[in-house]
């Protein structure tokens, strides 16, 4: 439930005019709530901008102009990054997977709450950025993906 709250968030602030500094949404039990400190919105949550999980992050090493960049999947809340759904199972995804839009590639866990993190387009892991068990930030790139 707390997947598709977020998901609606993300909707909702892309939709709307000028910067947004506080967020919440409410179904059933469920509450979620997000707060930008500072007079607006992380990037990505103005109007007309895709989400974060969208948003192409420069490669690793990247410098120059004519570096390639790499679409990635980003943290879409500050918590603990997990590759997989309990200790000692194999991780969501590894290097050279293929993924298909929806599909999840890890968890964060943030108040003792498990939030899938999926991506919202299709290709190739090119690189897992986030440890198993790292601290994360909001819109952290966690995986880097390539075409496939």
């Amino acid at each position: 439930m707390l997947a598709g709250l977020r998901r609606h968030a993300q909707r909702l602030v892309a939709e709307l005019a000028g910067p947004v500094r506080r967020v919440r949404l409410r179904s059933g039990e469920t509450v979620l709530e997000v707060e930008w400190h500072g007079s607006a919105a992380p990037s990505g949550a103005t109007a007309g901008e895709a989400p974060p999980e969208s948003r192409p992050a420069p490669a690793a090493g990247a410098d120059g102009p004519e570096s390639e960049t790499r679409p990635v999947v980003r943290s879409p809340i500050v918590g603990t990054f997990y590759r997989a759904p309990e200790p000692g199972a194999a991780p969501f995804v590894a290097v050279g997977d293929v993924l298909r839009p929806g599909q999840v590639v890890g968890i964060v866990e943030a108040m003792k709450l498990m939030n899938e993190v999926t991506t919202d387009r299709s290709g190739r892991v090119a690189a897992v950025l986030a440890d198993d068990g790292q601290p994360v930030e909001y819109d952290q790139p966690l995986v880097a993906l390539e075409p496939a």
